[in-house]
């Protein structure tokens, strides 16, 4: 037997709770790899999954977490043999398919990672979705020519923009940072932004096809009004890769325009479906240019106890750069 998040939901009422249970191995869903999880994160999407599940999360009872590092105990895959360590993202596990917030899971071997040297499995997990998201925004802009004017880094305080951050500030870019909450100056400032910009600057919503060019590139976590007023301002021929929609899903605001006269792209970035090699360039990115020290000034550290307030937590905006699970502890 062993500790897990377990989510279930009261059919009668449709409310869902979630606790700290034991389960057994014979409990875990099919796969070809048994891993002992070490540690895990808490992303927006974990949020909604240990709450209302968000519509994520098929069937009850349920155990989240959409992202785990560890070592493997089984495996019927040649790719993977006891005693490795791995690593996993997407694939929708910790929605559709049980996920990290336990200290085993079951998985399909198609969907795992190895551990890249130079990271163990808490940096790993510091990283997580959200870190992993941030390096294949910051490939998707390289990829398309990134400009030398500042890079803008929308929802800077939070787990994508956090990294984002750090990573580009690493690569000698001059990074502005977006934030609602002035008194994240420092932390951005430490993870290295230039420049801190004012949410409410750019969530008016204005008539204007075109404002001054400002930026050279953009990671937005926002989208909705904030995102259409970015585009506007965006330079010639440089590129938005967008990674969320805190903000909401439409992009209020928007017009052509850029795209036309200015030749602006927007790129969209999924973390879920990545294939094998680009998931493996993506985490040897990481190892590289992702600096440690700012890296380990993100992480909050939690145990699965503390999961079901900080999901709530989540998704009110309140947690600053990266929660790591110890799921052991």
């Amino acid at each position: 037997m062993f500790n897990a998040l377990v989510v279930e939901k009261d059919e009668e009422s449709g409310k869902t709770s979630a606790e700290v249970k034991q389960i057994g191995v014979d409990d875990l869903p099919e796969g070809e790899v048994t891993v002992a999880v070490e540690y895990s994160t808490v992303n927006y999407k974990d949020g909604l999954c240990i709450g209302p599940g968000g519509g994520l999360v098929r069937t009850y009872p349920h155990v989240p977490g959409i992202d785990f590092a560890g070592t493997v105990e089984e495996s019927s895959d040649d790719r993977y043999s006891p005693g490795d360590k791995v690593v996993l993202t997407g694939w929708r596990v910790g929605e559709a398919h049980w996920g990290g917030y336990a200290q085993k899971a079951r998985v399909k071997a198609d969907w795992l990672v190895p551990l890249p040297e130079g990271l163990d499995t808490r940096q790993a997990m510091a990283v997580g979705t959200a870190g992993f998201t941030a390096m294949l925004a910051v490939m998707a802009l390289e990829d398309q020519g990134l400009k030398k004017g500042p890079v803008l880094v929308t929802g800077a305080a939070g787990g994508v923009g956090s990294v984002a951050t750090a990573i580009l500030a690493k690569l000698g870019h001059e990074v502005a940072a977006v934030t609602g909450r002035p008194e994240q100056e420092d932390y951005l400032k430490s993870l290295g932004a230039s420049r801190i910009v004012p949410r409410e600057d750019l969530t008016e919503v204005t008539k204007k096809p075109l404002e001054a060019e400002a930026w050279g590139g953009c990671i937005d976590a926002v989208a909705g009004a904030m995102l259409g007023r970015v585009l506007k301002q965006m330079e010639y021929g440089s590129s938005v890769a967008a990674i969320g929609l805190a903000g909401g899903a439409a992009i209020e605001g928007a017009l052509i325009t850029p795209f036309i006269l200015r030749g602006v792209n927007l790129l969209g970035i999924d973390s879920v479906m990545q294939p094998y090699d680009n998931r493996v360039r993506a985490w040897e990115r990481i190892a590289r240019d992702l600096p440690m020290d700012k890296l380990a000034s993100m992480v909050q550290p939690a145990t699965l106890s503390d999961l079901p307030g900080l999901g709530r937590d989540i998704l009110k905006g309140q947690v600053k750069g990266r929660v790591v699970v110890d799921v052991n502890a």
